[in-house]
């Protein structure tokens, strides 16, 4: 088992079942302040004895599910976000940060609409049964972010 000291245990807050009302804007980088909103399921579950943890969700009203694998590397004490949805069959590239003081910072590069894009999560700790997430995109190399969906967490069931 892995030493889960310096950053292993950050998203053990995350484990269980969630309601998720989501907020997403419908066209990002285009100036749209246009948002949808609808609810998703999902269940968090650790592996590796918790230095690594496996989410599925499941967005009911919008035909599509996802999941998410973290990963916590000891040696660089950070964690790396790897995200695929049965829409594309794929593997995003991983987003890659830990948590200070309750909140977690993870960044990554891809493209969204054939632009190259720099892809910023945050993560925030609000309680024991409430959490927050929010991805943001740039196209300035990080000087300026575009939020472009939010998830609030509320816990189901432990």
């Amino acid at each position: 088992m892995n030493d889960r000291s310096n950053g292993a245990q950050d998203f053990d807050f995350l484990f269980g079942s969630w309601s998720i009302a989501n907020r997403r804007l419908l066209e990002p980088l285009t100036g749209s302040d246009e948002w949808e909103e609808f609810p998703a399921h999902g269940v968090i579950r650790p592996v590796f004895g918790g230095s690594g943890n496996f989410d599925e969700v499941t967005f009911p009203t919008k035909g599509f599910a996802g999941l998410t694998l973290r990963l916590f590397d000891p040696e660089r004490k950070e964690w790396s976000l790897h995200w695929a949805s049965d829409t594309t069959g794929r593997l995003f590239p991983p987003l890659t940060g830990r948590f200070s003081n309750g909140r977690g910072e993870f960044h990554g590069v891809d493209t969204h609409k054939g632009q190259p894009v720099q892809i910023r999560f945050i993560w925030t700790v609000i309680d024991a049964d409430r959490a927050a997430w929010e991805q943001a995109f740039s196209v300035d190399q990080g000087q300026t972010w575009e939020t472009n969906w939010t998830m609030g967490f509320s816990r189901t069931a432990r």
